[in-house]
C-alpha cells in the first residue's frame, strides 16, 4: 500500500539530489574554493539519531521538520531531543554516478523519481544502478554514527538494526557533496543528517488486592505507546499467561476514552500456549495514527488455578517488522517488566494440652473479624466453606492470596491490600471445648512451604473438671453414699423388729 509517507521521502530525496539536501546539513569541514565540485575531495556522513517527540493532542506534531523526522536546510536545535544509542546504520554508494559532473546530478535526480524507500535496494537495482559495499556503524551514546573518508557520490542510508520498541525510519539517499543551505555559493563535503525514530514503551500492572482465594478474577492491565508515525504498518499486544492462570476475557480501549470499534482489532486466544493477542487491523491502525498522544490499554482478566508466586509479562509489537523478531533481540518487541501475583496456603495442627494430635475438628476462614464473630461470609474454596482436620491432626487450607503482597508489590500491615485471615472452629473433637474466639493468621511465602504453621490447642470439656450432675467421680460418690444410707436404714428396721419380738 502506497502512502504519503514514502512520497514525502521521495520529495525530500529529490531536493537533496538536486543539490540542496535530503536531510539537515551543516558545515563540519572546509568548503571548496570555487562553486564547482572538487572531484579530488572526500567527504563524510554523520548521522545524528534522536527520539521523535510524541505528537500532541488533536493530531498535531510538536517536532521540528517534516513528518519523516528529518529537518532540512537548517541546523536544528537538538537540546530538547533524546539521543538514541545502539541504532545500526548501513551506507552503500550508488555506483556509476559521478557527482563532479552535471550529467551525474541529472542521473541522480532521475533516480529520485523511482526511488521507493520501502524497497530501496530493489528500486535502485531496477533503475539500472548497483550498490557498493555496505559499511555499518552503531550510534554512540550521543546518538551519532560517523562514516568518514567517503568518495563523492550518492549514498543509500538504511537503518539495519534498532533497539526493541524503536520503529525504524525509512531508507533515504544522501549526496556528497551537497549545496550549503547557508551559502548557495558553497559545497558541503561533510554532511550531517538528523533522522528521528518513534520509540514505544509498554508497562504492565496487576490488580488483585480485592481478591482472596483461587477462583477470584484478577486483571492484568497493559499500556502501550502508539508510534509517532504517519503510517503504522503493524501493532499488537501479546500476553503469554502462566499455566497457573486461566484465561477469562480481554477488554481493549484507548486511555483518552476514544471508542474503538470491534473491527479495529482482533482478540486471539491460543489455548495450547495460553496466549492472548490483541492485533490491530488496518482500520484500527489508522485510528491509532491520529491518536498518538494517548496509549492503548488492554485488560486481560484471568483466574488463578494453582497456588504459587506467578510472574507475568507482556509484549508490545509497535511495527510490522518487530513481529518476526524474538523477544530480547534488536528490533523485536518491547518486553514489559514482569508483575507478580502471589497465592499460598497455611497448615494448622490440632493438639490437646499435652501436645498430642487431635482429629475430628472442622474450621471456616473469614476475611474480617466481624464476619468471623458473626459467622457470615465464610471464604469459599473449591465450593467448600468448612474444612475438616485429618486423622493426623493437620489441616492445610490452600488457595489464599498472600497477606503481605497485593497489586504486584509488598504491603505492610495497616496498608490497603494487606490481608488478615481469621480461623473459626465449627466443631471440636469429642470431649473438648470449642475455641472461644477467632484466631488471626497470615498467608505468605513461609506458611506456603511444607510444615506446620499454626498450632491450635483444645482443652477438655469444662476445662478438665467433671460436673457431678453430668457424670464422673462426684456422681459415683453420691451413688455410693445413697446406697450406704439405704442399707443402714434397712438394718435399723430389722433390728427394731427383732427387739420387739
Amino acid at each position: 500500500m502506497k502512502t504519503s509517507y514514502p512520497r514525502r521521502l521521495w520529495r525530500a530525496a529529490a531536493a537533496s539530489l538536486a543539490g540542496a539536501a535530503l536531510a539537515l546539513c551543516s558545515t563540519v569541514g572546509p568548503a571548496a574554493a570555487a562553486p564547482v565540485v572538487d572531484g579530488d575531495q572526500t567527504g563524510s556522513i554523520t548521522v545524528h539519531k534522536f527520539e521523535k517527540p510524541v505528537k500532541t493532542g488533536g493530531g498535531g506534531n510538536n517536532h521540528r521538520g517534516d513528518g519523516n523526522g528529518f529537518t532540512t536546510f537548517a541546523v536544528p536545535d537538538t537540546s530538547g531531543f533524546t539521543p538514541l544509542a545502539g541504532v545500526e546504520f548501513t551506507i552503500q554508494q550508488v555506483n556509476a554516478l559521478d557527482l563532479s559532473t552535471n550529467a551525474g546530478w541529472e542521473a541522480a535526480n532521475n533516480l529520485s523519481h523511482v526511488f521507493d524507500p520501502l524497497n530501496a535496494t530493489g528500486s535502485i537495482s531496477g533503475a539500472g544502478y548497483s550498490l557498493g559495499t555496505a559499511v555499518s556503524q552503531l550510534t554512540a551514546t550521543d546518538g551519532t554514527a560517523v562514516f568518514p573518508n567517503l568518495p563523492l557520490g550518492l549514498y543509500l542510508v538504511t537503518e539495519t538494526n534498532v533497539p526493541a520498541g524503536v520503529t525504524p525510519a525509512a531508507p533515504f539517499l544522501v549526496t556528497i557533496p551537497t549545496t550549503d543551505p547557508d551559502n548557495q555559493n558553497n559545497w558541503l563535503y561533510d554532511v550531517d543528517v538528523y533522522p528521528k525514530n518513534s520509540v514505544s514503551t509498554a508497562e504492565k500492572a496487576v490488580t488483585d488486592a480485592p481478591d482472596v482465594k483461587l477462583g477470584d478474577q484478577i486483571d492484568f492491565t497493559i499500556l502501550g505507546d502508539i508510534p509517532n508515525e504517519p503510517v503504522i504498518d503493524g501493532y499488537r499486544i501479546v500476553d503469554h499467561l502462566d499455566a497457573k492462570l486461566t484465561y477469562v476475557g480481554t477488554d481493549v480501549t484507548l486511555v483518552d476514552g476514544t471508542v474503538l470499534d470491534a473491527s479495529d482489532y482482533d482478540v486471539v486466544f491460543d489455548a495450547a500456549t495460553n496466549t492472548v493477542s490483541v492485533i490491530f487491523t488496518e482500520g484500527g491502525r489508522q485510528v491509532l495514527a491520529v491518536r498518538q498522544a494517548t496509549r492503548v490499554q488492554v485488560v486481560v482478566s484471568v483466574v488463578v488455578n494453582t497456588v504459587g508466586e506467578i510472574e507475568n509479562e507482556a509484549l508490545l509489537y509497535p511495527n510490522a517488522s518487530s513481529v518476526s523478531v524474538a523477544p530480547g533481540q534488536p528490533g523485536g518487541p518491547v518486553v514489559t517488566p514482569p508483575v507478580v501475583t502471589k497465592w499460598g496456603a497455611i497448615t494448622v495442627e490440632k493438639i490437646n494440652e499435652y501436645g498430642e494430635a487431635l482429629s475430628g475438628a472442622s474450621f471456616s476462614v473469614y476475611t474480617s473479624e466481624a464476619d468471623a464473630k458473626a459467622g457470615t461470609n465464610p471464604v469459599v474454596i473449591d465450593g467448600q466453606t468448612t474444612f475438616t482436620v485429618a486423622a493426623d491432626g493437620t489441616l492445610t487450607i490452600s488457595g489464599l492470596r498472600y497477606s503481605d503482597w497485593a497489586d504486584g508489590g509488598a504491603v505492610a500491615p495497616g496498608s490497603p491490600g494487606f490481608r488478615t485471615y481469621y480461623l473459626v472452629e465449627n466443631a471440636a473433637p469429642a470431649g473438648y471445648e470449642l475455641l472461644a474466639e477467632p484466631i488471626e493468621f497470615l498467608v505468605n511465602s513461609s506458611t506456603t512451604t511444607v510444615g506446620v504453621d499454626l498450632q491450635v490447642k483444645n482443652v477438655p470439656s469444662n476445662g478438665g473438671f467433671q460436673l457431678p450432675l453430668t457424670g464422673g467421680t462426684g456422681t459415683a460418690l453420691i451413688y455410693t453414699a445413697g446406697v450406704l444410707i439405704l442399707l443402714g436404714a434397712v438394718l435399723g428396721i430389722l433390728r427394731s423388729r427383732r427387739t420387739r419380738k
